[in-house]
């Protein structure tokens, strides 16, 4: 799509949404990646000073898309791996290919909307060997942002599913202890080192960042999804039961280290390897188009 607004960011030319204070940054060309996520002059998400574009798929920070599977995979014990109904072995990076690939702009509006879409080629088919169009769509909210992954079956099989995000917010390590999370009800798990998903205990109804037991950990809904991350001067609330969209299985917690300066938490359609186990696995028939909407709401 031509005349795209752009800004030169860190040396790449990326595509600008929004207004003067709050806007967002996108880089369709690299994985579709949400680079910058600015409200009212202050970055929500984290990306780090001295990014390495050369591999962007690589860079901590925005909020990467994880499609067509996320998390870690495993057939035959071996990770990496997927088995499909036939007993075919594929294999499939984590998180899936979309953050290494490039995407199209097929909508825009300047002001608010654009729609990045990812087809099917010769690069997806080799560990995926289905026919599909992935739009993401980011749209801007007054108090927020929405976001829209919509999946559609644009072959002549039954496609397995189950995108998710992977966001970044900015938070300074040393605030973690005055930062929380709020669940609704939830099942707390990990995934095992074989792939499967491991005993699930019950959840809190709120957790410090700085709580050990979020690490890489699952919080599976078992009440209407939504989620509360509260950080000295802001609060992100996650609407997530919204008409329209497929259920949201899970939020995932995680950071790289104690010392980072981010802390993930990711609504997630489905757990790392459901392909195999089947929580949060999604099978869109021919033609069939499917959507996961999220609402990120966000106060002071």
């Amino acid at each position: 799509m031509q005349n795209q607004p752009t800004e030169d960011f860190q040396g790449q030319s990326l595509v600008r949404i929004g207004h003067a204070d709050s806007y967002l940054l996108l880089a369709p060309q690299h994985g579709g990646r949400l680079v910058r996520w600015v409200h009212r002059g202050q970055d929500v998400l984290y990306w780090p000073e001295a990014a390495d574009w050369s591999r962007p798929a690589k860079v901590r920070g925005g909020n990467p898309l994880l499609f067509p599977f996320i998390g870690r995979h495993f057939a035959e014990a071996k990770p990496g791996q997927w088995q499909d109904q036939q007993g075919t072995v594929h294999t499939l990076s984590q998180h899936g290919f979309a953050r290494d690939l490039p995407f199209d702009v097929s909508a825009l509006d300047p002001q608010s909307t654009i729609t990045m879409t990812l087809r099917d080629s010769a690069a997806t088919r080799a560990g995926f060997p289905f026919a599909f169009a992935f739009d993401a769509v980011y749209a801007l909210l007054p108090d927020g942002l929405e976001v829209t992954l919509r999946t559609t079956n644009t072959g002549t099989q039954r496609l397995p599913c189950y995108p998710g995000h992977h966001f970044y917010f900015a938070l300074p390590h040393a605030q973690r202890a005055a930062a929380s999370l709020a669940l609704p009800r939830t099942e707390r798990l990990r995934q095992l080192p074989d792939g499967k998903p491991g005993p699930a205990g019950p959840g809190e109804s709120t957790y410090r960042l700085d709580d050990p037991r979020l690490q890489d950990t699952f919080h599976v809904f078992r009440d209407s999804p939504s989620a509360m991350l509260s950080m000295p001067g802001r609060e992100i609330r996650f609407e997530l039961d919204l008409p329209g969209s497929v259920p949201w299985h899970a939020v995932t917690t995680w950071s790289e280290s104690e010392t980072c300066d981010f802390y993930c938490v990711e609504p997630w359609v489905g757990l790392p390897d459901a392909i195999h186990h089947g929580q949060g696995l999604r099978w869109l028939a021919p033609g069939q188009t499917e959507s996961a909407v999220c609402r990120l709401r966000v106060a002071g």
